[in-house]
Order: structure tokens, then C-alpha cells, then sequence
């Protein structure tokens, strides 16, 4: 028996296996530039794939208290920490403009990927 809806069907599963094609490369890269920035950090490596762990040392290296993890679980407030968050760990790494955050705010494994395999940018505490 054949549905009238089949061809739609067929081509709504074929979208959403290509979005979650992208995502799983996304998160594959940004797992990988996150571990080698956290060692170029000289924190471990495999905190990147460790969920919680892994805000934690984000944290850490952002020069923020450990217990602003807890700000990330309230809706709205968790945007806000984000995104301090994201601009102290950028400027971590000597890329404390504007620019480099509005990077890391949209292409975040592109860029993340470039801090850590770019020779010119290292780890300033």
C-alpha cells in the first residue's frame, strides 16, 4: 500500500540526516579544538568531553569562580554567563576584541579550530 505523503516523507527524513550529519561534524570539531586547547592550557585534555567537567575548566581558564556553573541552568541568565564566559576564555588567549568573540559566537568550532592549531596564538593566563 502506498501513502500519498511518501515522497514528503522520504525527503523530510533525508533534511533532518543531513542536520544531524553537520551537527555530529560540529561537535566532533569542536571536542577536537577544545582538547587542544585545554592542554596548550596545561589543564587535561579529555575535559572536553566531559559535559559538566568541561564548563568547569572553561571556566578555570576564563579566570571565573568555579560555582558560576551554577548560573547556567537559569534560563536567560545562562545567555548572559555564556557570554562572559566565552569573552574571558577568549581572552585567555590574547583575543579579547570584539571581533574574535562575534568569531567564536557564530563559528564556534571554525574558530576554535583555528585557536588551537594557529602557531601565533598561545595560552596568557
Amino acid at each position: 500500500m502506498e501513502y500519498a505523503n511518501e515522497g514528503l516523507y522520504q525527503a523530510l527524513a533525508a533534511m533532518m540526516g543531513f542536520i544531524f550529519l553537520i551537527v555530529g561534524v560540529a561537535s566532533v570539531l569542536l571536542i577536537v579544538s577544545k582538547w587542544v586547547l585545554y592542554s596548550k592550557a596545561g589543564e587535561p585534555g579529555y575535559a572536553a568531553i566531559i559535559p559538566i567537567y568541561d564548563m568547569i575548566i572553561m571556566l578555570k581558564i576564563a579566570n571565573m569562580p568555579w560555582y558560576y556553573i551554577f548560573f547556567f541552568c537559569i534560563p536567560i541568565v545562562n545567555i548572559v554567563f555564556m557570554i562572559i564566559a566565552l569573552f574571558n576564555f577568549l581572552k585567555a588567549y590574547g583575543k579579547g576584541d570584539i571581533a574574535s568573540f562575534l568569531l567564536a559566537f557564530f563559528f564556534q568550532p571554525i574558530y576554535f579550530l583555528y585557536l588551537a592549531f594557529s602557531k601565533n596564538v598561545q595560552y596568557v593566563g
